[in-house]
């Protein structure tokens, strides 16, 4: 299964890239493009969840592998990260909601908030991702808090 990081980055990736072009698209009027393309893009962050709670779940989460004085490092940026993800997975989640509702002041008020914050979500992924299995060997299959936390 060491797969699964590594597709579930990407999709987070592809989800940010999709947000960056549904910005183009409405910048250029494009607005059902834009609707298929974010919705789309909300597709590709809903798969990275499903695989990374799957994974967290039935596998467990890979415990950082790096030296001891990185890890204090790491661990402080991979709290940003989560933090980050879940501010951006709810605002994603209410500018998706005003969008469908056809809230379209609020929905352009979220918008440009929700893509910044998704796409600090979807690079500070992409560097935990790199600490985790491409710099440094990855640790132990652990439990979530144990991954995170070291204890």
């Amino acid at each position: 299964m060491a797969i699964l990081p590594t597709i579930s980055t990407s999709c987070i990736v592809i989800s940010a890239l999709l947000v960056a072009y549904g910005w183009y698209l409405i910048g250029r009027r494009r607005t059902e493009a834009h609707k298929k393309v974010m919705l789309t893009a909300a597709a590709f962050a809903l798969l990275f969840f499903i695989i990374y709670m799957s994974r967290t779940l039935f596998i467990g989460n890979t415990s950082f592998g790096g030296p001891e004085t990185v890890k204090v490092y790491y661990t402080v940026f991979l709290v940003f990260h989560i933090v980050l993800a879940t501010v951006g997975a709810v605002f994603g989640l209410v500018t998706i909601w005003t969008g469908l509702k056809d809230q379209r002041g609020r929905h352009r008020r979220l918008g440009p908030v929700t893509s910044v914050i998704w796409f600090g979500s979807a690079s500070t992924g992409v560097v935990v991702y790199w600490l985790l299995y491409v710099l440094y060997p990855g640790g132990e299959t652990t439990s979530l808090l144990k991954a995170i936390l070291g204890f």
